[in-house]
């Protein structure tokens, strides 16, 4: 079989990976990207290293501790070590399910264990300031006698209540259709990771912000139609990136920190309702994590807060 040949059956095989991470397991389009450039690097080392592509169907263990001990030097995080790894196994795992190995060739390479950082996370007075602040930006405007389209700060500020309500991560935001939102009976559902649905309870004074913004909108959005949109009169969804500029937008008008994501926000959900005496596991079904260890690293950082409110406040702490 020419060399040409070969290249187009390993690009096919990648083609469907990715393809299948879309159509079958629903993976979030930051996923989708960083699998992509994880296949993309491994075949630049390897053709570095061999001055050939890498024939998938071929490769050794070898080859990966190879891999591994190259990236070792490299000085990258542990974390990016378990995401290079991940997209191979994925990869791997997809080649075995169709039937093109027996087995992976990555199965129990021991990789260095992750390290454990707390997650980021607003206090309930920030989180406070933050959601207040389209409103403020909004009134600002309008006191100057401007004329002004109050629909995207009105869509910004049920955004931002949104994702802390209900803990979202920022791709299930941007795919939430009107018809998903039961407002009167204050409940979304969402999509997550896998397609898998969950069924959510929201807070009324996100409810009243949705309700506000679509009041706004020339057509109140219904059935099929995203819940919020990129441009007022069309029809396209928000997406990722928007959400992340007008974060930013807000976090700096707030004097919080503007390189905070989105995600930061589901941190803060999650910390807030520890904090209160949720317990782990409803936690864990709200953020629609599959394992109970995901959520857990909740608990540390609450316990850490306890710590630290004990040792500056008992007489005997130290």
């Amino acid at each position: 079989m020419s060399g040409r040949a070969k290249e187009g059956i390993q690009d096919a095989a990648v083609a469907s990976f990715l393809a299948s991470l879309q159509a079958e397991v629903g993976a979030s389009p930051y996923t989708q990207r960083n699998y992509r450039q994880a296949l993309l690097e491994f075949g630049k080392w390897y053709e570095g290293e061999h001055r050939r592509a890498p024939d998938w169907l071929v490769l050794k263990r070898t080859d990966f501790r190879a891999y591994l001990r190259f990236l070792g030097r490299g000085n990258l995080s542990r974390s990016a070590v378990q995401l290079r790894f991940s997209a191979l196994r994925s990869f791997y795992k997809h080649l075995v399910r169709r039937g093109k190995l027996p087995d992976s060739p990555i199965k129990d390479i021991a990789l260095p264990k992750k390290e454990q950082r707390l997650p980021q996370f607003l206090t309930i007075k920030q989180v406070g300031a933050l959601l207040d602040a389209p409103r403020r930006e909004l009134g600002e405007l309008q006191k100057a006698e401007a004329e002004v389209d109050p629909t995207p700060f009105l869509r910004d500020a049920a955004i931002l209540e949104v994702i802390y309500s209900c803990g979202l991560r920022v791709s299930e935001l941007c795919a939430l259709r009107a018809q998903d939102l039961e407002l009167g009976e204050r409940l979304i559902r969402v999509r997550g990771k896998g397609k898998k649905e969950r069924q959510l309870p929201i807070g009324a004074p996100a409810v009243r912000a949705i309700e506000c913004y679509w009041a706004a909108l020339e057509n109140s959005p219904s059935g099929e139609a995203p819940a919020f949109l990129a441009l007022p009169r069309k029809p396209n969804p928000v997406y990722p990136r928007l959400v992340q500029l007008r974060l930013k937008h807000y976090l700096e008008m707030a004097e919080l920190d503007p390189a905070l994501t989105p995600h930061k926000l589901r941190h803060s959900y999650a910390t807030h309702l520890l904090d209160a005496g949720a317990d782990l596991r409803s936690v864990q079904e709200l953020l629609g994590h599959e394992n109970l260890a995901t959520t857990q690293i909740y608990t540390h950082l609450t316990t850490a807060r306890l710590k630290e409110a004990y040792d500056a406040a008992h007489p005997r702490a130290k």
